[in-house]
């Protein structure tokens, strides 16, 4: 037996919080020794250009990764952080090698038959959680490129979904597409006018506003 099978450390982190459309992408990601991989960052600190390149090297170095999402209307009726813990758990599940220990950024962790641990800006400080930051916000701007082509007229290719100043003008001028976060505020307020108020301002609204 490998000594580092008795010690793997499985780093998850998700892509997608913030923004109106969309699903929230998770990854994990199990590297190989104690070595960290040159260049791994925090995915936001990093080129679109220099996240494929890392994506490429992380995919080919790495004993195991794996990556998973919860889908907008999971979000709609779990709230944002709920959906991000389900997508998290739903990674560490999908990955061919059992994992001694998860390693997770931020300061909440899914429901896990394994051991976990949380960090907070892990993401810019542990190797493998920095890997699978990576792999997840690679996974996301990808599947958000491909949804542009169904849904055009939003900008999805450039923002990502994000809450950018184009995008709103198109919330409102296009009103909401399947992709869009029916629970966040800025989504609400398109659908039924100014006079919505959030629960919790910039992100979600009480779900008795949901459309039919």
């Amino acid at each position: 037996m490998r000594p580092e099978q008795e010690i793997l450390i499985a780093g998850v982190d998700e892509a997608g919080r913030g923004p109106l459309a969309g699903p929230v992408v998770a990854a994990a990601v199990i590297l190989p020794g104690a070595e960290r991989m040159p260049g791994l960052a925090d995915s936001k600190k990093l080129s679109a250009a220099r996240r494929q390149q890392l994506a490429v090297e992380i995919r080919a170095t790495a004993l195991a990764w794996a990556v998973a999402q919860a889908s907008v209307a999971e979000i709609d009726r779990l709230n944002i952080l709920q959906a991000s813990l389900l997508a998290m758990r739903r990674a560490v599940v999908n990955l061919a090698v059992r994992p001694a220990e998860v390693w997770i950024d931020g300061n909440q962790a899914p429901e896990l038959a394994i051991p976990s641990r949380t960090f907070v800006r892990g993401d810019a400080r542990i190797a493998a959680i920095s890997a699978a930051s990576i792999l997840a916000k690679v996974e996301r701007d990808q599947h958000m490129l491909e949804l542009d082509e169904i849904h055009p007229g939003y900008g999805f290719a450039r923002h990502k979904g994000y809450a950018t100043k184009a995008h709103r003008e198109a919330l409102q001028r296009l009103g909401a597409c399947a992709l869009h976060r029916r629970s966040f505020a800025p989504v609400q307020q398109a659908l039924f006018g100014t006079g919505a108020t959030a629960e919790q301002p910039g992100h979600t609204l009480a779900h008795k506003l949901q459309p039919e």
